[in-house]
């Protein structure tokens, strides 16, 4: 028996909540498996990237309708009725429906005595707008953020690192309140699938929709995964703020023939290949290195259409500048990080990640740091990336490099640099030495960039 779209969400919601499992590996195979129709598949994408996102929000609502904390409700449970949830606050789904669907998923997932706690939540819920649900949870909160953090579903800490993050930029006539609505809202949007044809390749496909900044990303109309998997390689699915992370590295300067480039943390390839891509066609070569074997296989896969321009190599990152000292030209630190960024793509990370991640991260980032400074040749470029805008991720710990490694490194114009590199100006503030995007100001994850030369 087919299994329905509310209980695919359902499983993949459970899956994520018990195992750490990521949607967007377990959702697709879940579908694939199911063979849903394409509104059936659709359905069950919004259900179940529409709940994770906004988990937190409709936590709140959850808790002043049953009259009892979260943690007081069996998970299995919680699960159901954040589904429910939002079919009902979020969905254009007739409140019957919505409860009556997720009544059945109750009782065929959890057994029929939860279903009387489960459908009396979904219609007490039900019998209320919700804008005065909004309103409600707005009230409930005990200070400012903590009402921020629950209307629009991030940890208190997430909401003031991104303050803190666009505060830190200095934004002429900037209102930092109304831009962290902004990049909150954006946070909980569905974003569109980006793709990218490799340079070198056959190039953009026929209806494609060229990108705003990235000269080789586009938007396909409808599916582009069947696109995708007849191309050989050549198109690939990735961030658009991905492609500009590598692309500034390749315009930092010319490209000489004969260069040796590194990626140091390459996992899961899709900078690589774009690196790989523009080496080959400068006559230079691309060492992928990448510390986790499942993911070297990945790297591989990435970088196949692209010949032997390209090594990938197993091994920790943290020990490659002793192994192969200043050895290569340019170096790519795309570094471990929380993640932030990227929470539209990935919305469970909100909930996974902690404060304290970010120390031991940095700690790793700085240990990668170092070492690809000791495997930059004198003159080679360094391009230190993250997918997060936290402040101790991205400015502080380029500024604690340049003081643990006095007078090694120089920092090179990044906004100038990348403006060079795009089909249209960058809107960018800040440092000019650094770039950050942004989701709500350019439609990309919130990458990180900053450009170093060693000296």
């Amino acid at each position: 028996m087919t299994p329905s779209p509310r209980r695919i969400a359902y499983d993949v919601l459970t899956a994520v909540r018990e195992s750490d499992a990521y949607a967007n590996l377990l959702l697709p195979v879940r579908l694939e498996r199911a063979r849903l129709a394409t509104a059936d598949a659709a359905l069950a994408t919004e259900l179940t990237y529409g709940t994770l996102r906004m988990q937190g929000y409709y936590d709140a609502v959850i808790r002043l309708a049953a009259h009892r904390e979260i943690d007081q409700i069996e998970p299995a449970v919680c699960d159901v009725l954040r589904l429910g949830v939002h079919q009902l606050l979020s969905m254009r789904v007739p409140s019957h429906a919505a409860v009556n669907e997720t009544v059945q998923v109750a009782a065929s997932a959890l057994g029929r005595n939860r279903v009387g706690f489960v459908n009396g939540v979904l219609r007490g819920i039900s019998r209320t707008k919700p804008e005065v649900w909004r309103e409600r949870v707005r009230a409930d909160a005990s200070a400012p953020d903590d009402a921020i953090s629950a209307l629009e579903s991030h940890p208190v800490w997430i909401v003031r690192a991104m303050r803190r993050a666009l505060a830190a930029e200095r934004r002429p006539g900037a209102d930092v309140e109304r831009e962290l609505a902004e990049l909150l809202a954006a946070d909980n949007a569905a974003p569109r699938v980006n793709l990218i044809a490799l340079p070198g390749g056959p190039g953009l496909p026929d209806g494609a929709q060229p990108d705003s900044f990235s000269p080789y990303g586009f938007t396909l109309p409808g599916d582009p995964f069947a696109r995708v998997r007849a191309s050989q390689g050549w198109l690939r699915v990735q961030d658009e703020g991905s492609q500009l992370a590598a692309l500034a590295l390749v315009a930092a300067r010319p490209v000489e023939l004969g260069e040796r480039w590194l990626d140091l943390c390459s996992g899961p390839g899709g900078k690589a290949a774009l690196l790989g891509a523009e080496a080959r066609r400068g006559g230079a070569t691309l060492v992928a290195n990448e510390v986790i074997l499942a993911r070297v296989g990945l790297v591989r896969n990435a970088v196949a259409p692209l010949g032997e321009a390209i090594e990938v190599v197993e091994g920790d990152g943290r020990e490659t500048g002793d192994a192969h000292p200043a050895e290569f030209d340019r170096v790519l630190l795309d570094a471990p990080c929380t993640g932030l960024g990227a929470l539209r793509r990935r919305p469970e990370a909100r909930w996974r990640k902690h404060p304290r991640d970010v120390a031991e991260l940095t700690r790793l980032q700085a240990a990668l740091f170092d070492s690809a400074i000791r495997a930059l040749k004198p003159g080679g470029v360094l391009a230190y990336v993250t997918c997060s805008p936290h402040l101790g991720e991205t400015r502080i710990t380029v500024a604690d490099a340049l003081k643990r490694n006095p007078g090694a490194l120089e920092e090179l114009p990044t906004q100038e640099i990348l403006q060079g590199a795009v089909a249209h100006p960058l809107d960018l503030s800040g440092d000019p030495a650094q770039v950050q995007l942004w989701p709500h100001r350019h439609g990309t994850d919130a990458m990180f960039i900053a450009l170093l030369r060693r000296l």
